[in-house]
């Protein structure tokens, strides 16, 4: 990995994993990605008096864009990511070629973790930093793939995925994480994710 100066440029790690299920690693067919969301915002309400009060809102939904190049539906095997569509439909039942994802009505929590970091031996996303090197992460978990979407608009198949993921679980614990290390100390591996 490449960082120039104090920043992290050129190549980052992302990793998703089914609930349950085992990382798989995407970065060689994803050109970029995006996250937004978040906003923990609020409202200003105007009193007689010329004064303001405000009111709190809920914090939204985290959102991530992925765009992809991909050659194969989903991934069926194996922990290098080939395809998105097997994150939206859940059926496993093609191990081998050709595969097939039929449209269904499940809807798996899925987990996402970026990993930037200038330690150029690593692999995962969700592996341990070792001290001595620097490292940003985000940790997303319990949520959902929402859309694939394939264009072929510059004559080359490319996909644009979704990915939602609420703030909070429904016992109030946190779905986001926001982790970094300056080199200091060594930053932990994600507790697997089940």
């Amino acid at each position: 990995m490449s960082v120039v100066t104090d920043t992290f440029s050129e190549t980052a790690l992302l990793s998703i994993t089914k609930k349950g299920g085992s990382n798989v690693e995407y970065r060689a067919i994803i050109e970029n990605f995006e996250i937004t969301g978040g906003e923990k915002g609020f409202d200003s309400i105007a009193m007689i008096s010329g004064a303001r009060r405000k009111k709190f809102n809920p914090q939204e939904d985290i959102e991530v864009s992925i765009d992809a190049y991909t050659t194969e539906v989903g991934t069926n095997a194996g922990s290098s990511g080939k395809g998105f569509f097997n994150l939206i439909h859940s059926d496993e039942s093609t191990t081998g070629q050709p595969i097939s994802i039929p449209v269904d009505r499940e809807r798996n929590e899925y987990q996402i973790v970026v990993l930037w970091t200038d330690d150029t031996s690593q692999t995962s996303a969700t592996d341990a930093v070792t001290s001595g090197k620097k490292a940003k992460r985000i940790i997303m978990k319990n949520g959902h793939f929402t859309m694939n979407e394939e264009s072929f608009t510059d004559k080359v198949s490319k996909c644009t995925i979704t990915f939602k993921c609420p703030p909070f679980d429904s016992s109030g614990n946190a779905n986001i994480t926001y982790e970094s290390t300056d080199g200091t100390a060594a930053l932990s591996a994600v507790s697997a994710y089940s």
